[in-house]
């Protein structure tokens, strides 16, 4: 019997980071002030899982300055597809092996 959990990826267990890939994976760049909204997240816990995602390769960061203030937009990279990807198809065999 194939053991489905073990095609998870470790580095999308905690639900910030689900949620970070799950909007980087269909957007373009976002806005760190975007995504610390629309997950309901506080600056700092946000800004160590996004540096963590970074530290792996699935996440590019871009840093800018819009008049005189300073942006930071993510945008997911190849590899960072492919791994997120990958986690989803994981799941959805290990629903597919309990129903």
């Amino acid at each position: 019997m194939k053991n489905y959990i073990s095609n998870l990826n470790k580095a999308f267990e905690n639900r910030l980071r689900l949620g970070i890939m799950s909007i980087l994976i269909t957007s373009d760049w976002v806005e760190f002030n975007v995504l610390k909204e629309l997950l309901e997240a506080t600056d700092g816990n946000l800004a160590s899982h996004i540096t963590a995602l970074e530290k792996i390769g699935y996440l590019e960061v871009r840093k800018a300055f819009i008049g005189k203030k300073p942006n930071t937009s993510f945008r997911i990279t190849k590899e960072g597809k492919k791994a997120f990807k990958d986690h989803i198809d994981g799941l959805e065999q290990l629903i597919k092996k309990s129903i």
